[in-house]
């Protein structure tokens, strides 16, 4: 998932990004409401995170705005206000979900991804298996051929996007935008962590699963490359 934090605690906002990222998930923050509702107007998220209480404008003002826009981004209001009629006051401003504070990270976890299957209307798939590959989302647990591997965060999110674009192409500017929004780094670190992925993957395997299209992208899958559509981009391109 990418989400949008909208938070002004600078420790909790840290605890947040140690935690979605290790799991392979990509945030951006924003300390004040008027900057989250900038980021959050300009830019696609599969979920927000707000806080009620925030500097410039307060959190159920930045939905407000939102849902004023147009846009039916998931928000889950994340707050120290517990009192009912902020529960309800938050929902009837367009929040999807009303989590307060303190609170378990696997459990926001779970609420943001039940509010995301719910916006593209469908489940999300748990286990991703292609031949004797397999990567349990849940439990983060990379297996081939019943080997264990292990895979640093950002191997893990390019592994999960090729693996569910398969046998598609997945172009290198979406995988760029899985790992680093709009603001990728300097250098080529997209090709750094491919071939940390594939060393991982395929190392001395007889049968390749990762198979790079020069100039346009890469795929996983079993068979050599041939034409199969790029994901992320138009007929023709490359």
């Amino acid at each position: 998932m990418r989400i949008l934090v909208v938070e002004d605690n600078r420790s909790l906002v840290a605890n947040l990004f140690e935690y979605f990222e290790a799991r392979g998930h990509v945030l951006d923050a924003a300390p004040d409401g008027r900057t989250g509702l900038h980021l959050a107007l300009n830019h696609a998220y599969d979920a927000i995170v707000l806080d009620w209480m925030l500097p410039r404008l307060e959190g159920h003002e930045v939905v407000r705005a939102l849902r004023e826009a147009g846009r039916d981004t998931p928000v889950l209001m994340l707050t120290a206000r517990d009192e009912l009629p902020d529960k309800i006051a938050g929902f009837r401003a367009g929040a999807d979900d009303y989590l307060t504070k303190p609170f378990a990270l696997p459990e926001l976890e779970v609420r943001l991804e039940a509010l995301v299957a719910r916006a593209t209307g469908r489940g999300r798939i748990r286990v991703l298996e292609i031949a004797d590959l397999r990567y349990d989302l849940t439990t983060l647990e990379v297996t081939r051929a019943g080997r264990s591997l292990h895979l640093y965060p950002a191997c893990r999110k390019l592994l999960e996007v090729l693996m569910q674009a398969s046998p598609a192409t997945v172009t290198r500017e979406r995988l760029e935008q899985a790992l680093w929004g709009d603001s990728p780094p300097d250098g080529d670190m997209l090709r750094s962590h491919v071939y940390e992925l594939r060393r991982s993957v395929d190392g001395n395997a007889s049968v390749k699963l990762i198979h790079t299209l020069p100039r346009v992208g890469y795929r996983l899958g079993v068979g050599a490359d041939t034409d199969a559509m790029p994901t992320g981009a138009m007929h023709g391109e490359g």
